[in-house]
């Protein structure tokens, strides 16, 4: 329960981008207050990391098109397996990952970096990485994306 807490706190902490992956554009800075513009900045907290909240749902319509193949468990099994461990190995805290209620086809993940700038490198890491080519040559799931990037409220018990 106490962790469920923490999470929920930091969910109302600032959300400054939401789509920015899917649209390929970068999202807007998250982490310690001093690396917001004003319009972000008054709640946050000074050492605040940057916090990303990443829905993926499996786009059904895409099945057996390409070489997407697999399902809501393949995706499952493909970060069981190794995508959190490559994501570690870059730098990356998971804060946690989860199965939606909502939707029985959606993974709900959160990831915390010191920063913007760490952030980008993870990535850079994670995508660049060999292990990663091949886990998801293996686990190839089709799936939209929905990523939310936050900062800690500075009354948040997560920072």
């Amino acid at each position: 329960m106490k962790k469920n807490a923490l999470i929920l706190a930091v969910l109302v902490g600032v959300i400054s981008s939401s789509n920015a992956m899917a649209q390929n554009a970068p999202p807007a800075p998250c982490g310690p207050k001093a690396d917001l513009s004003d319009e972000f900045s008054s709640n946050v907290a000074a050492a605040s990391r940057c916090f990303e909240i990443r829905m993926y749902t499996v786009d059904k319509t895409r099945i057996g098109t390409g070489d997407f193949v697999g399902d809501i468990d393949m995706l499952h099994q493909r970060f069981r397996e190794e995508e959190i461990a490559i994501f570690e190995k870059h730098g990356a805290e998971i804060v946690g990952a989860f199965q939606s209620l909502d939707n029985s086809d959606t993974l709900v993940w959160m990831l915390a970096y010191r920063n913007r700038a760490h952030r980008q490198e993870v990535w850079q890491g994670f995508l660049g990485d060999p292990a990663w080519t091949a886990l998801l040559a293996k686990y190839n799931v089709p799936i939209t994306a929905e990523v939310f990037m936050l900062s800690a409220s500075d009354y948040s018990a997560m920072q």
